[in-house]
């Protein structure tokens, strides 16, 4: 009867047609992707529940650790994202007010050009409905509300005064790729300090390895619980304390 059932599902499976709108069916319905969350918690329990609590505790917090970096490398990637969207947009917005456009049109120009049109396309709106365009650049959140605001402030005082809009917004944008050029030297002058870091971090590891090598069994006392649990719980966190405040210190080089 097995048999009979296989062979009578690789019939089906070889018409064109069956075939066609399984493999429809499974591209449409893709595999859910784990969050890394999920699997840190995974490992962690897994962990403790095989090699003791304090092999999960070093495992939580080395886990911890790692995600807090990626998800930081991962914030400021999208933040120099946003500002290269941010300057594209005020070119845009620059090259439509020196050739005569209305301010409106040119955000949204801009909207149509960028990335994350979200900032000009409010600012359009505001425009169009005879607000100011400065509001939506002044109320605007995110990781570059900072350089947002800025934009908002001297479209405000190009209104208020009777300014030339287009020469103030391109002295913005001069500053922002400034800073942006400014921020790239330091990234790079920074990794020097940041391999070193990584290095002293993974020097315990070397150490217990040798030593493992030597025939000093380290991982039996690290593994086995009682004072060899503390030692490693105690040098797991020093390691994570370690990175994290080199991250903090090189972050405020690079604010």
């Amino acid at each position: 009867m097995t048999v009979a059932l296989l062979l009578c599902a690789a019939a089906v499976m070889s018409l064109p047609v069956h075939r066609r709108r399984l493999v429809k069916t499974v591209a449409a319905r893709p595999l859910p992707r784990v969050p890394a969350e999920a699997l840190v918690v995974l490992g962690v329990v897994t962990c403790g529940v095989l090699a003791g609590i304090p092999v999960g505790v070093a495992v939580a917090a080395v886990g911890a650790t790692l995600q807090v970096r990626r998800r930081r490398r991962r914030e400021s990637r999208c933040r120099e994202d946003e500002l290269k969207d941010l300057v594209t947009g005020l070119d845009t917005v620059i090259s439509e007010l020196e050739v005569g456009a209305h301010p409106a049109a040119a955000c949204e120009s801009a909207a149509r050009e960028c990335a994350v049109p979200t900032v000009f396309a409010g600012a359009a709106a505001r425009a169009r409905l005879g607000g100011s365009a400065a509001d939506a650049f002044a109320d605007a959140a995110g990781r570059c509300s900072v350089e947002i605001g800025r934009v908002g402030a001297v479209w405000r005082v190009a209104e208020a005064h009777g300014l030339a809009l287009a020469v103030l917004l391109d002295a913005v944008r001069f500053d922002l790729l400034g800073r942006r050029r400014f921020a790239r030297r330091t990234e790079a002058s920074l990794a020097g300090a940041r391999a070193t870091a990584a290095v002293l971090a993974a020097l315990p590891l070397v150490g217990v390895g040798l030593g493992q090598m030597m025939g000093a069994s380290p991982f039996t006392v690290l593994l086995g619980g009682g004072l060899g649990g503390m030692l490693l719980m105690i040098g797991a966190a020093l390691v994570c304390a370690g990175l994290l405040w080199t991250d903090a210190i090189t972050a405020k080089v690079t604010s």
